[in-house]
């Protein structure tokens, strides 16, 4: 692979639960888009919070929801639940790290709407250079010219990419 793809939150977070997943959507290998999970997860997305401002582009990142909060910018990700809390938090803290890179302030929120929950996250020096190394390991991984071996986990039973491992 010439070009390293542009680290996204989805792929900080997918590394998370399952680096196979990592590689696969390097590659634009889609997951099965009928994985009732997938489906579950873009609608708690699209109807919790309503009154917040949702999903902002901003380069290649993808933010679920941004607001103000007194004098902080807050940038919120919205998860089913918590059972991959580890993951999400990853993945805000990348957001907050890339908008760091941009000069751009914020704190974050890890929004369970299900659970009626919310987890302040605040991105500092500790949890940057955790980022900074995420997306080292992340980049070496796509640069591999095959995938990592499948190996069961415990999101394997729910996972859209499940057909890809264990056919």
């Amino acid at each position: 692979m010439d070009a390293i793809p542009r680290i996204t939150g989805s792929l900080v977070q997918s590394f998370t639960i399952c680096p196979r997943q990592v590689w696969l959507m390097s590659r634009q290998i889609c997951p099965d888009e009928d994985n009732v999970y997938l489906e579950l997860g873009r609608l708690i997305g699209c109807r919790a919070y309503g009154r917040e401002r949702k999903e902002v582009h901003i380069g290649h990142l993808r933010l679920d929801l941004v607001r103000r909060g007194g004098k902080e910018c807050v940038v919120g990700e919205v998860k089913k639940s918590s059972r991959a809390r580890e993951a999400a938090r990853m993945q805000l803290a990348f957001y907050l790290y890339e908008l760091r890179e941009m000069g751009i302030e914020a704190e974050g929120e890890l929004l369970f709407p299900e659970e009626r929950r919310r987890e302040r996250l605040v991105l500092d020096a500790s949890l940057a250079r955790e980022v900074k190394e995420l997306k080292e390991q992340i980049e070496a991984l796509i640069r591999r010219e095959n995938p990592p071996p499948a190996a069961r986990g415990p999101f394997c039973g729910k996972c859209a990419y499940a057909e890809l491992c264990w056919a």
